[in-house]
């Protein structure tokens, strides 16, 4: 999801395109498992299975088999569940952006199951929906997810009802008023790897550890990849927009993103943020002079919904702003879920070092 931005901002954003569409998961110590030697397959899960999710301990006695994903704004865990081959596992999905930086992946995310689910003002399931479903785990990207003030059913009604839940490990402190000094720095320090530590969550849960190990080391080694490729160059300052988000700002201009995975994508890539060091709430108060103001090197749109159009929109933004270096060299990369939390990463990386560094491709 979008991060560092309160939930009812994101859920204007959403609203407006009618798109209905960090921290605990260390293990507890009954369900630690041994390091695995090197080249080794990773070990079975021993069931049951618990794990402290955010402060809250979960207990698996099997892999679930009726999980309701909850939208949150992100698509970031409904990919992971698809790359890992978890499709049947799946009730219910309230994730979708119908664009990707994989453009197979739309069609598998709009194939899974939606179990009739329609979402409330907040844009999410309400709890008598999520409750009446009957799911055995219930994953959410955030802690507000959970939340009952925004008429979501808690984390305790869940277990009550017999349904494990989960909260994507690095936004534990996203949305929970009691969060911890540990919480906090874990979801300011979110990156790729938290892309990959959600993954190799679920293959724990699902005992598809192995798989999750595969499918970890490939995304990775893409990463590394380009990063060999960019290594000893000059790193060029890209600014990532998304246009379509413009409501989150106060002045109505594109949605500038900085900070946490924004800025790790873009280091992996061969760049720096044109807006690195800014804090949480930039994204609500850049101005116009602020941006005319930026050095850019790269631009890189993004788009949330299939209705924009991100390369019509990044001539437009070199027109409006024709001192940026990236506006003189038509430099720019278009992006969509490949710069948030989950495991399209890579996909994001490479296409803004081609941009950044084509000499080195």
């Amino acid at each position: 999801m979008p991060r560092r931005f309160t939930m009812p901002l994101i859920a204007a954003a959403v609203g407006l395109f009618l798109l209905v569409t960090a921290c605990g998961g260390q293990t507890s110590p009954a369900a630690v498992t041994e390091p695995t030697a090197a080249g080794a397959a990773p070990a079975k899960t021993a069931y049951p299975l618990t794990i402290d999710n955010c402060g809250t301990k979960q207990t698996f006695s099997t892999p679930p088999e009726r999980v309701l994903i909850l939208n949150g704004t992100s698509v970031g865990e409904v990919e992971s569940f698809i790359l890992l081959g978890l499709e049947k596992s799946i009730l219910a999905n309230g994730q979708s952006y119908g664009v990707s930086d994989d453009p197979g992946m739309i069609a598998k995310i709009a194939a899974l199951p939606k179990g009739g689910l329609t979402m409330n003002k907040n844009f999410d399931v309400p709890a008598e929906q999520a409750l009446a479903l009957k799911p055995d785990l219930v994953v959410s990207t955030w802690s507000g997810g959970f939340d009952a003030s925004m008429g979501f059913a808690t984390r305790e009604q869940f277990a009550k009802a017999g349904a494990a839940t989960l909260v994507n490990p690095v936004n534990c402190a996203n949305g929970k008023r009691d969060a911890t000094a540990a919480e906090k720095a874990t979801y300011d320090a979110a990156g790729i790897q938290s892309s990959y530590d959600f993954m190799t969550l679920l293959g724990q849960i699902f005992d598809v550890q192995e798989k999750a190990a595969d499918v970890v080391d490939g995304l990775r080694q893409r990463v590394e990849a380009i990063r060999s490729k960019v290594d000893g160059t000059e790193p060029q300052k890209v600014l990532i927009v998304y246009p379509g988000m413009s409501m989150m700002n106060e002045n109505g201009l594109p949605a500038v993103m900085t900070g946490g995975i924004y800025d790790d994508v873009i280091k992996a890539g061969g760049g720096v943020n044109s807006f690195a060091g800014k804090t949480a709430d930039s994204t609500r108060t850049i101005n116009a002079e602020q941006l005319a103001a930026a050095d850019v090197d790269v631009l890189v749109v993004g788009a949330f919904t299939p209705q924009e159009k991100p390369d019509v929109e990044a001539q437009a933004l070199m027109e409006k702003f024709p001192q940026w270096r990236a506006s003189k060299s038509r430099t720019y990369a278009t992006v969509a879920d490949g710069v948030y939390l989950g495991p399209l990463n890579a996909w994001a990386v490479e296409k803004i070092a081609k941009a950044a560094h084509p000499d080195r491709f």
